[in-house]
């Protein structure tokens, strides 16, 4: 077998990196893949974390939401230490605070919530009529027709293998300044198979989550998260997981920003399956701001 045949894919490499370590009990340890990131991307905490929290609970109860909150960047080079704390077990819900720890200090804190799966009133917003994915440019596409005359930090952003493909319905953001309407709709999918796993399709789904949710609160500013005089970050991230999906097949992710006011931005998120089927909702507030004059 050649090195490169042996070479782990993206996909390979996330449900890795989300297979954490149980040092203690409820006690584990994460590690980020070394792709030269300066800091550990968000969502891969979200999923974790998250992960970490599943791995307490009973089987037959469903995370339904997390509320989280980033407090220092993460540093890739070293372990992530996930503390759980059994908040409560209900005979319906069940509550996790957990908490994620480097060089001594807290990088991030989430508290999720899980429930029985049980019946019960049913309704949900439509999906946005918008093209499908198979009629929008795929990720090679894009590289050849745009990526030669783009800014080192867009060429850099698309030419790395991710584990998440993303085609965008719009691409005029990427490649200009003109002020638009703060919303966007994203096709995303898994670059390979996620397991038949209800806890690694919810760590999964909470890991792309986090994927050019922030860059929507720029739109109306005529920039982008590639900005080099913006310092960009996620502060929070809250999500709702409303129906199981299996992330075998393209997700449309449509996002919107009601505002942005104190060098931060907020965005909400709707996540359907190709047929309309709304899996789950998101929201999150971000640092944008303007980095002082040299």
């Amino acid at each position: 077998m050649t090195a490169a045949a042996a070479k782990p894919t993206a996909m390979e490499t996330l449900l890795a990196t989300l297979d954490l370590e149980p040092i203690e009990i409820d006690i584990f340890r994460g590690r980020s893949p070394q792709v030269g990131w300066q800091r550990v991307f968000g969502g891969q905490v979200i999923g974790q974390a998250l992960m970490a929290a599943q791995r307490t609970i009973e089987a037959g109860r469903i995370v339904h939401s997390l509320h989280a909150y980033f407090m220092r960047p993460g540093d890739p080079s070293v372990a992530i230490i996930y503390q759980v704390e059994r908040i409560r077990d209900g005979s319906s819900f069940n509550t996790r605070r957990v908490v994620a720890i480097q060089h001594g200090k807290a990088i991030f804190a989430l508290s999720c919530s899980f429930q029985i799966e049980e019946p019960g009133f049913d309704h949900q917003a439509a999906m946005p009529d918008v093209p499908p994915p198979e009629k929008l440019l795929g990720e090679q596409q894009i590289k050849d027709q745009y990526l030669a005359h783009a800014p080192a930090a867009i060429r850099k952003y698309w030419e790395r293998e991710r584990p998440i493909e993303i085609r965008p319905v719009s691409l005029k953001h990427y490649f200009s300044n003109e002020k638009l309407e703060p919303r966007q709709d994203v096709w995303v999918r898994a670059t390979g198979p996620v397991p038949d796993d209800r806890l690694y399709q919810a760590a999964v789904l909470a890991y792309l989550s986090d994927m050019t949710l922030l860059d929507t609160s720029l739109y109306a500013h005529g920039t982008s998260i590639f900005d080099q005089t913006l310092q960009v970050a996620s502060l929070d991230h809250s999500m709702w997981f409303h129906r199981p999906d299996k992330l075998d097949d393209w997700l449309l992710y449509t996002q919107d920003s009601p505002s942005a006011s104190g060098a931060r931005g907020l965005t909400r998120g709707s996540l359907f399956t190709r047929s309309g089927v709304l899996i789950a909702s998101v929201a999150q507030e971000g640092l944008i701001r303007k980095k002082a004059d040299e």
